[in-house]
């Protein structure tokens, strides 16, 4: 009876829920929208891989971090529960129905009814709430029967009176009997281990781990308790009155002394499970879509999944990137931050906010509740402790906080910025960058004095910087660099530095002192000034580390790292982190892309656990240490693979398995072969790595296509188009922000070749080819024995033709030797002639001298010149028969005659010098008369002289002389 009284003495001391810490971890929101399935989810589980599995109430529903998909039952009733064992099968519980999904051969999930199994007469059974994986069997709770599945056989357990829900925890499987109080499983039965009468009245929602020999049970109405044998004992806690109110419908254990218990109508809550104090609140209010928590799980990082009466929420619990929101019915935008005086003080667009801190190193641990700072109202843009007092940079001029109350020092227009300036040659100890320009403090005993104006410089001045040389840097966001002296009569001298002066541009400069020199951070990286040129160039310190990226805020942590925002992404250079051969990281925070303040960059890197990030909703604080201490591998997984052809087709639906379990890869015997007309393929992958979200890049590339990976990019899919047939093997890899990768996962398939393509096809080609060959060959031969004898008859026409040409040159050349020789001949004759008429005229000549000397011999007196005439006459007959002239006449008669006269003497060599002249002078066709006068005889003597002649020779009188001393010589 006292443990019934217990939720009414709670409800008796309800009170306001606890404080939370002040660092709330993000918390996701996946709707049925975007899930695309019912809006209730009953259960979830994971498998090895880290994908995740929910019972919805249009079936069961996978997430691997990136897609959803949605199986439906085998009777489309509502899923109630799931589970996943070692070897992957997803066993399954709806209503009326229960079996196990498993993957076919395609990857693809595939629901297996068990209801066959069921003895005959319990056919039907009711709503399938639980399932547990215990002692090598599957139990299947419904609140009628449990139904043990065991080596393909079905053993029904039926309930006392009521089976109310299962557990299962180290120590064995338990289950509530509303008649028999808890139970535990036990060599194949049910037996009780307490009895206690107040468990009748008592819906136990979790049964968990605690001292040892003890139970830790949390209960729908009445809070928790501990079970120590057969004694009940109550555990008192910081949320007995919300528990007693909101009822718990699940819990779990986080590790440690944690647990998180489900609500009804609260959202959920973590608790410690010693002192019962509440350590976080998650409600609507904090993020979630709606209070009604069906099913509490934690995933390996102790990350917290809440399957909701309308939806799925995803807590980052165990990140260490957390956000603070100062004003938190109001989601205020920050600009600044600052830990002083235990406290920690936040800017926003609506005041002055602070909360004390907590012990703890980690400050977003602390809980308390943030309140504003009196007169503070308005915009904030710094927060500064000078002198160990904080000052504020309002919209309203310049302030001094102290406690919980803000003084104004002064009237002005809004103070942007404060920065020490500690030199022997200014009064002013403090400077002050404000809406008009530059001011001067003066500090001491008293306190601060009211800022002095410096004129000379009414620009708005929001980034301040001092060098080593004690000179005033200051930056304007559209106008470029100043660089600022002040003299000792409150009137300053600056020099402007623009884009004409090694500057890249006039807009967008800010001016920051980093490792004890200023530099500037641009559109085009970091610049500092160089005196001895009067201009800026790339900073030999950040240029090579950051190259040419647009920077906007620099800051410098204890530890000498440096702090950046880079188009509204904050990250970090680690000087104690080197990475390959640099002797630093680069290290970005995705989760915190594009949620920084435009404009109004800021970080405030406290120490190593505590660097605070203003934000367009709150303020974001990470702890580095723990952040980097926690790093982790990211997993990777090959989702659904899809083939385009004439139709598309599902070729892998995300699951590499064999007959029996779930494999890490995929097996050689499930290698895909498609036929030639699949060549488009569309791949999905993703990380179930949920906690690490965009941080997470990938790279892939396609062996047989391409030998290289990828760029990395955060895109999650990737589709090749037009490939050949082939053996191709799918690869893709995962990284996080902090460079640790994850092993590649592989998908290999063929695309076979069209039967054009095939091995038999290509024999058959080459058979014709060869066919070909040598038809083509006996057609060249042919066509070649053709060829050749029209080339011989060609060639012996060609031949012929050269052999008529030849004779007809040959004849030409006969003709032209004989034109030449004739032309020879006849000039030898023409001149032979000219000597012979010179002779024949000599001759005639002298035979008519001699006749008309004779003549007038006769007419003399003897005895006066006869002497004389005698001589006279002996001249003559020596002058007729003067042989050189014959001599001379015969060589050239025989040079031109082909050696007539020599071959007429070689036949005949009885003839006489006398027959010689009467051959040579018939062969040139003289006449009787000329031959006479040659001869120096008569006419009747030259016929004398042939007759003679014909006798020597034997000749007939009817034959020509001179044809047969021709025939003669031809012959001989």
């Amino acid at each position: 009876m006292r443990l019934l009284l217990l939720p009414l003495f709670a409800l008796l001391f309800y009170q306001a829920p606890a404080q939370n810490t002040i660092g709330f971890p993000d918390i996701i929101n996946y709707g049925k929208e975007k899930y695309q399935g019912g809006g209730q989810n009953w259960d979830l589980a994971i498998d090895h891989r880290g994908l995740l599995y929910f019972a919805n109430t249009e079936g069961l529903l996978t997430f691997d971090g990136q897609f959803w998909q949605l199986y439906p039952i085998a009777n489309h009733t509502r899923l109630r529960s799931v589970k996943v064992d070692k070897r992957g099968y997803i066993y399954a519980g709806a209503q009326d129905e229960f079996g196990y999904y498993f993957p076919d051969q395609t990857g693809t999930l595939r629901y297996h009814s068990l209801k066959h199994l069921l003895p005959s007469g319990r056919k039907e059974i009711a709503d399938v709430w639980n399932i547990e994986l215990y002692d090598g069997a599957v139990f299947y709770r419904a609140y009628d029967m449990i139904l043990e599945y065991r080596n393909n056989r079905i053993k029904v357990h039926t309930a006392p009176k009521e089976w109310r829900k299962m557990y299962k925890t180290n120590k064995g499987l338990y289950v509530q009997d509303m008649q028999e109080g808890l139970m535990k499983y036990e060599q194949g039965r049910w037996k009780t281990v307490c009895t206690h009468p107040a468990l009748q009245h008592m819906l136990i929602t979790a049964v968990l781990e605690d001292q040892p020999g003890t139970l830790l049970i949390t209960t729908h109405k009445n809070g928790l308790f501990t079970i120590t044998g057969n004694q009940l004992t109550p555990r008192k806690t910081e949320a007995d009155g919300i528990f007693a109110a909101s009822r718990i419908y699940d819990a779990i254990s986080l590790g440690g002394q944690e647990i998180a218990a489900g609500t009804t109508s609260d959202g959920c809550y973590i608790i410690n499970k010693t002192s019962g104090k509440i350590i976080q609140h998650f409600g609507m209010e904090e993020g979630l879509q709606n209070n009604n928590v069906l099913k509490l799980f934690a995933d390996e990082r102790q990350n917290i999944w809440l399957a909701l009466d309308n939806g799925i929420d995803f807590i980052r619990y165990n990140t260490f990137i957390k956000q603070i929101y100062p004003g938190k019915k109001n989601l205020l935008t920050t600009y600044a931050a600052q830990v002083f005086d235990n406290q920690l003080f936040v800017g926003t667009s609506d005041g002055l906010y602070s909360t004390p801190l907590c012990r703890n190193t980690d400050f977003s641990f602390s809980k308390n509740h943030f309140r504003q700072v009196s007169n503070s109202k308005g915009q904030v843009w710094n927060l500064s402790v000078i002198n160990n007092r904080l000052l504020m940079g309002h919209h309203e001029g310049t302030f001094l906080v102290s406690g919980n109350i803000a003084t104004k020092l002064t009237t002005e227009k809004g103070c942007w910025l404060y920065k020490p300036f500690n030199t022997s040659s200014s009064p002013y100890n403090v400077l002050i960058g404000a809406y008009n320009g530059l001011y001067g403090v003066r500090t001491g005993q008293q306190g601060f004095m009211s800022p002095v104006h410096f004129d000379g410089l009414n620009e708005s001045l929001r980034f301040l910087a001092i060098d080593n040389e004690d000179t005033i840097w200051a930056s304007h966001p559209y106008r470029g660099v100043y660089k600022i002296t002040l003299p000792n009569d409150d009137a300053l001298h600056y020099t402007l530095y623009t884009g004409k002066h090694g500057l890249p541009s006039d807009y967008d400069n800010f001016v920051f002192r980093i490792r004890n020199r200023v530099v500037v951070a641009t559109r085009n990286g970091i610049y500092e000034y160089d005196p001895g040129i009067n201009r800026f160039k790339r900073s030999a310190l950040l240029y090579s580390i950051l190259g040419n990226v647009a920077v906007q805020f620099l800051a410098e942590d204890a530890n000498g790292n440096i702090w950046f925002t880079s188009n509204r992404r904050p990250g970090i250079i680690d000087y104690h982190k080197p990475s390959g051969n640099q002797p630093y990281s680069i290290i970005y925070f995705p989760e915190l892309q594009r949620k920084i303040v435009p404009g109004f960059e800021f970080i405030y890197p406290y120490d190593e656990e505590n660097i605070f990030l203003a934000a367009e909703k709150g303020l974001y604080h990470i702890n580095y240490r723990k952040y980097m201490q926690s790093a982790a591998g990211p997993a990777i997984a090959i989702g659904r693979i899809k083939a385009t052809g004439k139709t598309d087709s599902l070729l892998f639906g995300g699951y590499f398995s064999n007959d029996s379990s779930l494999l890490s890869h995929q097996s050689s015997d499930r290698k895909v072969s498609l036929p030639h007309g699949f060549n488009d393929f569309h791949f999905e992958y993703a990380s179930p790595a949920y906690d690490q979200g965009s941080n997470i890049e990938y790279s892939y590339r396609l062996n047989g296509f391409n030998t290289t990976w990828s760029e990395w990019t955060a895109k999650t899919e990737k589709e090749y188009t037009n490939l050949p047939y082939g053996d191709y093997t799918f690869a893709v890899k995962a990284r996080n922000n902090l460079g640790i990768e994850s092993a590649p996962i592989q998908y290999s398939f063929t695309i076979l070749p069209a039967f054009y393509q095939t091995t038999l096809a290509k024999a058959i080609y080459l058979l014709l080819f060869i066919s070909l060959l040598y038809l083509l060959y006996r057609r060249q031969k042919q066509k070649f024995i053709l060829q050749r004898q029209k080339y011989q008859q060609r060639q012996a026409h060609l031949i012929s033709l050269h052999q008529l040409e030849l004779e007809r040159n040959e004849k030409e050349l006969i003709k032209v030797q004989n034109d030449k020789l004739a032309s020879d001949v006849n000039f030898k004759n023409r001149e032979l002639a000219t000597v012979t008429m010179h002779l024949v005229d000599r001759g005639r000549v002298l035979s008519n001298i001699k006749e008309v000397l004779t003549t007038t011999i006769k007419k003399l007196e003897p005895a006066v010149a006869q002497d004389h005439f005698k001589r006279v006459m002996r001249l003559f007959e020596e002058a007729e028969n003067n042989e050189e002239d014959w001599e001379h006449f015969s060589r050239h008669f025989d040079q031109v005659h082909s050696n007539f006269l020599a071959r007429v003497k070689k036949h005949f060599p009885t003839l006489t010098t006398t027959d010689l002249k009467l051959c040579a002078y018939l062969h040139i066709d003289l006449t009787s008369k000329e031959i006479a006068q040659l001869l120096g005889i008569s006419v009747r003597g030259v016929e004398t002289s042939r007759y003679r002649l014909r006798r020597k020779l034997g000749i007939p009188g009817e034959v020509s002389l001179n044809a047969y001393l021709l025939e003669v010589i031809e012959k001989g």
